[in-house]
């Protein structure tokens, strides 16, 4: 199928804004990305997953892109690259480019703010007071801005987001549907059997091209402010509360659910629906599997993970019923190591 914007490039052109090493005709023409199961005339495919390597047989793609260790293994033209699927990304948005928006409000959205002439804000929303939006902002229909708000130069805000007082966007950010930034963080004192809630005066700082998925929640500081660093990409539905910090270039998949005052350093990245305690740290380049519990600090990159593996249900209660017993088996094990440390010194 050719792509939306009709973009159609050979592979020497490709190659020249892109890089990589041509094989094969460079005046083949491509209109669009495609798997290499899927893809037929005007397409090119793309090997990242080495399961699916018997695929470059059998493909109708026009062309492919592979790493070097593939460059032989096929007779149709291909670009050669390090890494086929960044390669792969920067292709799909060179043929994909974001729809052009006519600058301009919409006689429905209400501004107590004056804003640029080259930003564009959907019907329906509101922007507060003192709002500054950045040179080729978008807002979408039905987004809310509150005041003191700032959104940097070319970013954009799909349907419904929405964003509390005093919270800044970087650059060049992507804010899908339903998110809600600086809402108040979960934060209520103890008091004779009742709960005394504490104002949250913070607010979410978020660095340059950050995108975050649909329905995300990114609480605002109680005392010092949420912060997101530069080129974080955190995926839909995941909860992050109040005075977290992430840091640059971090990745979160869906469901995850970070509670309060949690760290994570430069490149961690966290699977779909695991859970991260309250004042934890996790260091630079740590991942965490999906559907895992971190209780403590990570103090040193690796995989760390905290789940069973998948088994019959039989089997893991059985297994389930041991662990009760752990304490107990590793006191006996402390007891017989004594006795026999014990019966060694005697002999």
């Amino acid at each position: 199928m050719p792509a939306a914007a009709g973009v159609v490039l050979s592979l020497a052109d490709i190659a020249a804004r892109l890089g990589g090493d041509v094989f094969g005709d460079p005046q083949t023409l491509i209109c669009q990305v495609a798997t290499l199961a899927s893809a037929g005339e005007g397409e090119i495919g793309f090997l990242t997953n080495l399961k699916y390597k018997n695929q470059l047989k059998t493909t109708k793609a026009a062309a492919v892109i592979v790493s070097a260790e593939f460059a032989d293994a096929v007779e149709i033209p291909r670009i050669v690259t390090k890494n086929p699927y960044a390669y792969y990304a920067r292709l799909a948005a060179l043929l994909n480019p974001r729809a052009a928006m006519t600058p301009g409000v919409h006689p429905s959205a209400c501004s107590a703010s004056k804003l640029p002439s080259d930003v564009t804000v959907g019907p329906n929303a509101s922007i507060g007071l003192d709002v500054t939006l950045g040179q080729g902002v978008v807002i979408h229909a039905s987004c809310v801005l509150g005041d003191g708000v700032k959104v940097g130069a070319g970013s954009v805000l799909y349907p419904n987001v929405s964003i509390y007082a005093g919270c800044e966007i970087g650059q060049n950010a992507i804010i899908h549907s339903g998110v809600v930034i600086g809402a108040d963080g979960f934060g209520f004192a103890p008091d004779a059997g009742q709960w005394v809630k504490i104002p949250q005066i913070g607010r979410v700082i978020i660095g340059n091209d950050v995108e975050i998925g649909a329905s995300t929640t990114v609480d605002r500081g109680a005392l010092d402010d949420t912060l997101i660093g530069d080129g974080c990409k955190i995926d839909n539905q995941i909860q992050i509360g109040h005075n977290c910090v992430i840091g640059k270039h971090c990745v979160i998949a869906a469901c995850a659910a970070i509670a309060g005052s949690v760290t994570l350093q430069d490149n961690v990245i966290v699977g779909g629906a695991a859970m991260i305690a309250g004042h934890v740290t996790i260091a630079s380049g740590a991942v965490i599997s999906g559907g895992s519990l971190v209780m403590k600090n990570i103090t040193k990159p690796g995989q760390y993970t905290s789940v069973f593996p998948l088994e019959e249900h039989s089997h893991w209660l059985h297994n389930a019923a041991q662990i009760r017993h752990l304490v107990k088996l590793a006191e006996r094990v402390s007891e017989l190591e004594k006795t026999l440390n014990n019966i060694n010194i005697k002999d």
